[in-house]
């Protein structure tokens, strides 16, 4: 039996490599940037607001691609709760 021939701990060493140097640094980058409340202003009031984004929703999607962004709070709500977040388009 040569060393090569089971792929699996190769292929194994590769994945976790790509987790551990690209994969997790990207998440925690994108947790550490929005785990703090953001002020923000709302494009459909004009006003300035606290955003608190879902910063854990932020670091997970970060991983496949561009983070989703969801407020899970904000200091013009109730008011405006049904609000579209399009603030969170460009933060």
């Amino acid at each position: 039996m040569t060393p090569f021939s089971d792929p699996w701990p190769l292929l194994f060493a590769i994945v976790a490599a790509a987790a551990f140097f690209v994969v997790i640094p990207v998440m925690r980058h994108a947790f550490r940037r929005y785990k703090e409340p953001q002020v923000l202003t709302c494009p459909e009031t004009g006003r300035r607001a606290m955003v608190i984004v879902d910063a854990k929703k932020a670091a997970y999607s970060a991983a496949i691609g561009e983070p989703h962004l969801r407020a899970t709070d904000c200091s013009l709500w109730p008011e405006r709760k049904d609000c579209e977040q399009t603030c969170l388009k460009h933060p």
